[in-house]
Formats: C-alpha cells, structure tokens, sequence
C-alpha cells in the first residue's frame, strides 16, 4: 500500500495532465492517496423499488426497462429535452434527460436500467427529470458519492478508484498490527477498502467506516503523544518574582475576578510545576484573553526572558503590537512587530536585536518561525486564535527555545472533555467573565426582502457617527446568487451607499493593502467596511457598532458568533443583523441561536447538537491534521480507546521502528505532515 503513495495518479488510465490538476484540488496526487480518499456518502441503489410504490418526498432507485422511443425537443439554445417512458412490468413512468446529445442511443427500446432520482407528477402519471442512471446489468449495489471539483465528476473518480484498486498488491501489508485488529474485531485494509469504497451492503460499509474512524484515530494520537512527549521536560526557567500587581496598576481598568484567577494558575505553572507552562486559556469573545497574555509578557520580562507572541494574521498582530507597545512603554520593556510586510532591513536589525537580547516581547505571524530568527532567552511562546495553528507550528516557535513556557489562547468554546482530549497535556483555564463596559449585541434574523430596511438601519448609525461592517461568503461572482464581496462593493459604493465612506476587505488583497484599509476603518476614515471573514478574528473597532452579515446560512454558529463579536467592544449599544432565505430546520435553528443568545459557550454546545464538530472544530481550524472519516464528537468513545491503545504502542515502541508498527509511522507522517511535522524524525 505504501508503494502506492509514489505512483503518480497520472499513470491512471483516462487521468491525464489536467485531470490530474483537479484530482490535486481535491488533495489527492498519487494512486495510494487516492485510495485513502473515501466517499463523503453514499446512494443506495440496493434496493430497487417499483415504480407505483416509489415516494413522492425523496430519492429513490427504480429498474425498468425503455418502453418507447426517444424524442428531442430543442427548448431554446442549449437546451435539449429528451424524453421516453419506461415500464418496470406493471407501471409505466416518464422519464425527461437534459443537454445529453448521447441519449438516442443509449436509452434503446427495451433495455433495462436503474434511475435515481425523485419522482414526481401524480399517482396515475409518474414522471422522474434528470435521473442519475446506470445499466441494470452492473446490479444492485451502494453507489459512492465523492467530494468533486468544478470538471470532475463522482463517477469519474469512482472510475478511477476502481482502477486503483487494481494496482493494490495480493498480498497487503496492513498498517494496523494483526492483534489490535484481532482485539477489536477490525477489517483487514483490502477488505475495508473494498467495503468502503463499493460496499455491497450497509453492514459491510459501517465495518469498514469502524475500522477506518479507528485506525485515523490511533494516528491522530500517536502523533499527539510523541509531540506532547518532547515537552515533558525540566522547567528551567522559574519565575523568582510575581510582578502581577503593578502590571495591573498599569492597566487602564480593572481586571475581572477571571483574569486575575487566569493569571495566577499561570504564575503558579512557571513557579513551582517542575516542568514548563502548557496552558489553554479558553475565553468568550472579548473575554479579555489578550490581557491575560500582556500580564505574563511583563512578568517573563521582568524577570529577564524573552516571549514570542504568535497572532495568524498581520491585521491581529499589528493590533496587539500596538496596544501591548502603549501599555508598556513606561516600564522599559521593548515589543517589537515582525510580520511578512516588514522590510528585509528591519527584519536584519529586529533579528540582531533579538539574539542579543534587546527586545524583550516580539508579536509577530509565521515569520517568527523563519530560521534567521533566534532568541537570546526564550522563555514563553503564546500563540493566538491556537485553532488557526497546526500543532507542528506551536511545535516549531518552542523548539526556539529551551523548553519554554507555553501559553495558547483560543476564542472557540469547547467542551471540557475535548479540551483535554486534543491539548492532552495542557491544563485549561476559562475566562468566564466579561470585562465591564461589554455590550450585549441585540441579534436580528431578516431575509432579503427587508434588506432596503437593514440598509437604512445600518445608514442611521453612520449618520450618528458609528461605524459598520458588512461581511460576505465570497471574493468574486462564480456561485449562485451569494452576495460576492467585489462585486458587492461596487454596489454599495455606487448605490445604496453612495455618499459614504465605504472600504473593502477580502483575504485575496496584497498585507499592505488589508493593513491600510484596517488603519483607515480604526480611525474613522472608513465609515462602512465590506469584507469577507477576514474581520473573524481579533479585530478591535470600539467605534463600530453594527455587524450585517449576507448570506448568513453560508457561516457555521461559532462563525457568525466570531463575526459577531466584531461589534459591542466600544460604549455603544450594538447590533447584528443576519440576512438569510434560507428555509431549512438546521438553518432555522443555527440563525434562532444566534438570536436568542450572546454566550459562546452556549453558542458552542449547540453548534455540537447541530452539526457536530466539523464547523468551529474542523481540522483546519484548530489546528490538527486534516481527518478524513473519524469524527472528534461522534467517535469519542473510539477516540478514547486508541489513546490509550496509542498510550501503550509508545510504551513498548516509543520511535515505531519495530516492523509491526512502520505502517502507522508511516501514515503519521503522512497525517501530520498537512500542518507541519514539527520535528518528528
């Protein structure tokens, strides 16, 4: 199987240059990975149904047999219909084919098929349009359905993948070993890949999803634990002095009665733990995280270390470069900012400052992880918004140091339970107060027929001197009639808007370009700022006090809860207005949430009960490899058992270079290496 993984999927019959391109945007290049690319769910065309008992509500399978010949009629230009009937023995339905110019001589009279699809008309007229369909002699069967690209089909890859399983060896070498198999009644790989892939029926496909969740699992963990293991260490770096109490007196408010526990369970880890801080500080939306993070960079200064300060994007890090910098700049402690957009010069004088210890706080994105920078006393890596940082990353700013102190913030509520499941080793603490002074954004539901009404709302704040945001899905036309922030703009400025100062903001535009636009919205030279999520995280307006967000159904809870949080953080009473036609029962529910609540945590349990973990504890958010079958909700309880079975391979073979355990080596690297390694070897 492993070979697999070197055989280009170009070497696939019908897989040429471009297909192999489109093949690359679903992440699958080789033959081997396209093995391992399962279906995000099935059709059961298994069991077939008659056409007179077929439903009226959902999709169905029917074999029948043509009854008659085809006829074409050309509806308008690039449009040609083309419709028959079909008879399954006892009942006769219509069927209708678009733009298929290959259907004359597919569909010949009496030939039989299976059609998918819904059916529709009346109980003496049954009729199905643009039925999936497939010669009846292929049999019944679990039809797989893939995640597609623009140019690739489902049945295209399906294709392809039939082809990959002809490339896998006789005999397999299995990456789970054959006793854990044994133990928990597990399907060898050829059979589960076979099962998962062109599953013969639905006992046979929940065997191999069981073996698979399991298997990506015990990787998962297995590179959990060996990076978890490198920081079980010697704290080296205690702190003699808790400078706490005049941070605080430097502080232009009060601290909450949370801050002050958060930063004391800190104190306390670099105190007296005998290994270094490995702490998650969970907090609401303007919970007061950052000053939690200020109060330890002034004690680790003061105390003679260094700290890096890690946000993910420029536009957050240059927010707290600059309120850290004026908090500061009467204690004689030096914060310095290195971000991509910083010269090629500065970076020099920063680094060489840096090395020789003269700065004391360094904030900065991914090019603190660049080689030329080094510190002269390391003592604390903070990482913001943890969930946007793959493990490799947090991984690779501590091995700067020697086994610093490490502190990581996240604004995405989670449950306790996975906490502690996914940062294993870092203990939790949670701000559950909110600083005084935090409005209560009133939340509102419209759809689009009382935009005009939302937009004169949001027009009664600009002309009382507040500011708003507008936030959509898209950068650019290309998806339905989802507002699309360019061509949105253009609008607004010329339309709705005209008259105001109105500025855009999308994740596409060059750093300096975002940097200048963000410095002219937080000084009151933009009055209306249309963007797409780009504003998620961190940004910090106290002017702005409405947050109107199109296309509301497109976000997940905790999503439009983080974009939420964008307004309130002033004096001002402040609003969210979501805008949605959306009619489904989950869209109900998640935009209802929104209304009914402001607390994450609150937001955060129901975005489990709707739709599990995948939107505001997907792979890409917070931070671990990319999981492809396994389900951190759903699967706790096999999460739990491959810890502990990962806890014991480690035991016995901590480097997994026994032969019964290369399989999963192998795979781990292959695992973390979506977000970076960090270190393993």
């Amino acid at each position: 199987m492993a070979s697999l993984f070197e055989i280009e999927i170009q070497q696939l019959k019908g897989v040429g240059e471009k297909r192999a391109q489109l093949f690359q945007k679903l992440g699958v290049s080789t033959v081997g990975a396209l093995l391992r690319f399962y279906p995000r769910t099935y059709e059961d065309w298994s069991h077939p149904c008659s056409i007179a008992e077929a439903p009226f509500d959902k999709p169905c399978c029917i074999q029948a047999a043509v009854a008659s010949r085809i006829s074409e009629t050309r509806v308008r230009k690039g449009m040609t219909l083309y419709k028959f009937r079909v008879c399954d023995g006892l009942s006769v339905m219509h069927i209708t084919i678009f733009n298929n110019r290959y259907a004359p001589n597919l569909f010949q009279e009496g030939k039989e098929f299976f059609f998918y699809g819904k059916v529709g008309g009346t109980f003496t007229h049954r009729e199905m349009s643009a039925p999936l369909f497939e010669p009846a002699q292929r049999g019944p069967r679990i039809r797989p359905i893939y995640s597609q690209t623009e140019g690739l089909t489902s049945r295209q890859i399906e294709n392809a993948v039939h082809q990959a399983f002809e490339r896998l060896p006789d005999p397999i070498r299995d990456d789970l070993p054959a006793p854990l198999r044994e133990r928990y009644h597990l399907l060898e790989l050829r059979d589960a890949l076979k099962a998962i892939h062109f599953p013969y029926a639905r006992e046979e496909l929940e065997q191999a999803k069981r073996r698979f969740v399991f298997e990506e699992l015990l990787i998962l963990q297995l590179g959990l634990l060996r990076l978890k293991s490198r920081r079980k260490s010697e704290n080296r770096m205690r702190l003699s002095n808790d400078v706490t109490g005049e941070f605080f007196s430097l502080l232009p408010f009060s601290p909450t009665g949370a801050q002050r526990r958060a930063v004391g369970e800190c104190i306390r880890d670099m105190q007296e733990s005998p290994s270094p801080m490995n702490r998650l500080i969970q907090g609401d939306v303007g919970s007061g995280k950052t000053a939690v993070a200020s109060a330890l960079c002034y004690c680790m200064a003061k105390n003679g270390w260094q700290t890096a300060f890690m946000a993910p994007t420029e536009i957050l890090a240059a927010q707290h470069h600059r309120s850290l910098a004026s908090l500061l700049a009467s204690s004689g402690i030096r914060v310095e900012l290195l971000t991509g957009s910083t010269s090629a010069a500065a970076k020099r004088a920063l680094a060489e400052d840096l090395a020789m210890g003269r700065i004391h706080v360094i904030i900065g994105t991914h090019a603190l992880l660049s080689e030329g920078v080094r510190f002269a006393s390391l003592g604390l890596v903070i990482t913001d918004e943890q969930h946007r940082f793959g493990v490799g990353q947090r991984a690779a700013l501590a091995a700067k140091g020697d086994n610093p102190h490490l502190l990581v913030m996240s604004a995405t509520p989670i449950p306790r339970t996975l906490a502690l499941m996914i940062y294993g080793d870092l203990d939790v603490s949670v701000l559950d107060e909110l600083p005084p002074g935090r409005q209560t954004v009133d939340t509102f539901w419209v759809d689009s027929g009382k935009r005009q009404r939302a937009f004169q709302f949001v027009k009664n704040h600009l002309n009382t001197g507040r500011q708003a945001y507008i936030v959509c899905p898209l950068v650019e036309e290309g998806e339905g009639n989802l507002a699309a922030a360019q061509q949105y703009f253009d609008q607004l400025q010329k339309e709705d808007f005209s008259g105001y100062s109105v500025g855009l903001l999308h994740g596409k535009m060059k750093n300096r370009e975002k940097d200048q636009i963000m410095d002219d919205f937080t000084n009151g030279r933009i009055q209306l700022l249309v963007s797409t999520t780009v504003v998620e995280v961190g940004v910090d307006v106290p002017n702005a006090a409405v947050m109107l967000i199109e296309n509301a159904e497109r976000f997940g809870l905790s999503q439009l809860h983080q974009l939420r949080g964008r307004v309130g953080r002033g004096k001002h009473k402040s609003y969210c207005v979501l805008i949605s036609d959306a009619q489904n029962e989950e869209t109900k529910r998640r935009l209802g949430a929104m209304c009914r609540t402001n607390n994450g945590f609150e937001i955060a349990e129901e975005d489990l009960k709707l739709r599990g973990p995948g939107d505001f504890f997907g792979a890409r958010q917070h931070g671990l490899p990319d999981l492809k079958i396994a389900d951190m909700m759903t699967d706790m309880e096999t999460l739990l058992i491959a810890q502990e079975e990962a806890r014991k391979i480690l035991i016995m073979d901590p480097e997994l270079t026994k032969p019964e355990h290369r399989g999963l080596r192998a795979e781990m690297f292959r695992l973390f290496g979506q977000v970076g390694e960090g270190g393993f070897n």
